[in-house]
């Protein structure tokens, strides 16, 4: 959280999911002495267990609280596309596109007659000003750190933006909770996206579209028919179960061709990249790259970093060159680059290669 003194009379409004993280968010901006007030954006079909453990938490701190509900934009700026991107054959990141479209989007809060001057969250990032820029870095508890999802904050966003448990461990945060009463406290974390809330992504979609995709052949890396598919959204690239194919040994969703609604399963060496190219990009550390520099790269939120090249080949896209292969880079999912423990910034996957 920034030291500077002239923030406190700044209004500070806190995003309050309900969870615990969001709740403990707003307790230490609070502690800080600055103006705060909560708010609970009602996206989709939320639990009503939710928005009352986020009402719990404000009651307790004494802090204004209000409930929104944004569920036609939720739908029309993450689910929809979503779906329309599972059905070209990519993986897509939701949290990224809320992010992007809603939770950091200060005009669409400022359209939901939110009246603020800093956002805080409950997210596990840190920001720190450098000379004129403002960077994103890593939580100091790796276990936790969000800022993969975060990687497309800009600096007009970043400079109005707290993130109070950025040097917070996760137990420490239950601590609090917990030493506050919230209902929260003992609150179990999902890992799944907050409207497929089983993972059954395929079954959502066909439900929510109202419409099934047909089953289709699985062809093994020459071409030949070894199986049949229960439907092409049901697969994802580095996919291993599931797959309804007896094999001799271990195999994984190789490939998948949308418009002959064919799987391809091979062996996992064919899965490796050592390129890729990405779009939408986000600078935040630099203003560009016009020259290839070295970085670190992770092509998926719960994955390691690994080193690479990156340069800017285009005005919206980054050409990233691994030193090793990576297993399952995967279209649709973000690649995100970093420099130590700062965000340089990152993109949507086009390609592999």
């Amino acid at each position: 959280m920034p030291a500077n003194p002239d923030i406190r009379e700044a209004q500070v409004l806190v995003a309050m999911s309900g969870g615990v993280d969001s709740s403990v968010a707003a307790s230490l901006v609070l502690e800080k002495g600055y103006q705060c007030a909560g708010f609970t954006l009602k996206l989709f079909d939320r639990d009503e267990a939710d928005i009352n453990d986020a009402k719990d938490a404000a009651n307790k701190l004494g802090i204004p609280h209000k409930v929104l509900n944004c569920a036609e934009t939720f739908r029309d700026k993450v689910i929809l596309p979503f779906i329309a991107i599972y059905e070209k054959g990519a993986t897509p990141n939701p949290c990224i596109e809320c992010n992007r479209c809603i939770k950091f989007n200060f005009d669409f809060l400022n359209a939901m007659e939110l009246d603020f001057d800093f956002l805080a969250t409950g997210h596990y990032a840190q920001i720190e000003k450098s000379g004129s820029r403002y960077l994103l870095k890593k939580a100091l508890d790796p276990q936790k750190d969000q800022s993969y999802v975060l990687y497309s904050l800009n600096q007009e966003i970043l400079a109005r933006t707290l993130f109070p448990l950025g040097h917070f461990s996760k137990n420490e945060v239950r601590e609090i909770a917990g030493k506050q009463n919230f209902s929260s406290a003992g609150k179990r974390e999902s890992q799944d996206i907050c409207f497929v809330p089983d993972g059954d992504y395929g079954s959502f979609i066909e439900e929510y579209c109202g419409k099934r995709f047909p089953p289709g052949d699985i062809l093994d890396p020459e071409g030949k028919v070894i199986g049949r598919h229960r439907g092409i959204i049901r697969y994802t690239l580095g996919q291993r179960r599931g797959l309804g194919v007896a094999a001799n040994d271990r195999v994984y969703v190789t490939a998948k061709d949308m418009e002959r609604n064919t799987v391809t399963l091979g062996p996992e060496s064919m899965l490796f990249s050592k390129s890729l190219t990405a779009h939408r990009i986000n600078l935040i550390a630099c203003e560009s790259m016009e020259k290839p520099i070295r970085v670190t790269a992770k092509t998926r939120y719960l994955q390691h970093e690994f080193a690479a090249w990156a340069v800017q080949s285009a005005e919206d896209e980054i050409r990233v060159e691994f030193d090793e292969g990576q297993r399952a880079v995967t279209p649709g999912q973000a690649a995100v680059l970093y420099d130590g423990d700062i965000v340089i910034g990152g993109g949507i996957i086009k390609s592999a290669g």
